[in-house]
């Protein structure tokens, strides 16, 4: 049984705004346990760790801003590389360092570059997605789509095309985020995955797959030729990266390159980026109130309540989110839980 050995590259510059107030700048949300036991950085790393079947997971490499380096510690402890950012660029920038450091660290390896934010519930499922990938991700990038289980508006769609083998697509199109009416189109077709942002290829191809994007390539290899390295410590030049043009992987490579493939899958995943989408993955009670923390509740129901030390009490209340965290209370419908980022932004302004 041929082996493939894969560096898991974990991207952590996200802000989380949309779960404030207990996702910070200074504590995003992957520093937290929204999908699991520990950390979601921390749950990330673990389920790519070790030997799985045909799968031999290295070391990770995980790409910060430096700000978090003592919050990484904390989750990964064995990490090949730690690669700060000196400012957010994308991750078509966090790619292209991703792959030249990846062949540097372990040529023959492949890379899997993954959010460090997703919640994934069948590892099982995911390891077997990433066998079937694996044997293409030598002459394309492959991305992971998720088969959808509802119309979902919130994540970008991919199309697949021919197959080219048991489980694995070329990719016909990308199709940004839909209209409630066109997500149901795409469900009813059975050809269109979500977009789930991770990506498995070897070095060689993603770096010559920028051609069509080379400023980017060039720019962030330029960053990473000038950092300043202290064992693992990886410092970009910050001169050097805040040139580089920002834009997300799937545009700058994904949606121009003709060497590119999609393995459908479902792997219990979700990209959480609202309370709504928390309150819809927890455990809950039998009227479908997910309480976490210090919290009191008469005759509620569909409700999201969570606090980390305040003692929250509610009654009479339905299809809430309630969170208390930190020195803020954020009481809105579920339904308009996107408005959290909106509220934490006017709340910074308090403060100033």
């Amino acid at each position: 049984m041929q082996t493939y050995r894969i560096i898991p590259a974990i991207m952590s510059g996200g802000a989380g705004t949309r779960l404030w107030p207990a996702s910070t700048e200074a504590r995003p949300k992957q520093f937290h346990a929204l999908g699991g036991a520990q950390t979601m950085i921390a749950e990330t790393a673990r389920r790519v760790s070790g030997d799985v079947g045909a799968l031999s997971f290295l070391a990770p490499m995980v790409l910060c801003n430096e700000r978090h380096a003592a919050l990484v510690r904390q989750s990964i402890t064995n990490p090949a590389a730690l690669v700060f950012e000196p400012a957010p660029r994308n991750t078509a920038a966090v790619g292209a360092i991703a792959a030249a450091l990846g062949a540097e660290l372990a040529p023959d390896a492949l890379v899997l570059l993954l959010p460090a934010d997703h919640v994934i519930n069948d590892v099982a499922a995911f390891h077997a997605a990433i066998t079937r990938a694996a044997p293409f991700a030598h002459e394309r990038i492959v991305t992971f789509g998720i088969t959808p289980d509802r119309p979902a508006t919130g994540y970008g769609y991919i199309r697949q095309g021919a197959a080219l083998a048991d489980g694995v697509f070329a990719i016909e199109s990308f199709r940004e985020k839909p209209n409630a009416a066109t997500a149901r189109d795409y469900l009813a077709t059975g050809e269109y995955a979500w977009n789930s942002g991770m990506f498995l290829f070897s070095p060689e191809v993603l770096l010559r797959e920028f051609a069509a994007s080379a400023d980017i390539r060039d720019r962030a290899l330029a960053a990473l030729a000038a950092a300043k390295r202290d064992g693992v410590n990886i410092h970009l030049d910050a001169e050097a990266f805040a040139s580089v043009p920002s834009a997300p992987l799937d545009i700058a490579v994904m949606e121009k390159t003709a060497h590119a493939a999609v393995v459908p899958c479902e792997i219990g995943w979700a990209d959480v980026g609202s309370w709504d989408e928390i309150w819809r993955l927890a455990p809950k009670d039998a009227r479908g109130n997910a309480l976490q923390g210090p919290v009191v509740a008469i005759d509620i129901s569909n409700t999201l309540v969570r606090s980390d030390g305040l003692k929250v009490c509610a009654a009479g209340v339905s299809d809430l989110v309630i969170i208390a965290s930190g020195d803020a209370i954020v009481i809105l419908p579920r339904e308009r839980a996107q408005e959290v980022k909106e509220l934490g932004a006017r709340a910074a302004k308090l403060e100033n």
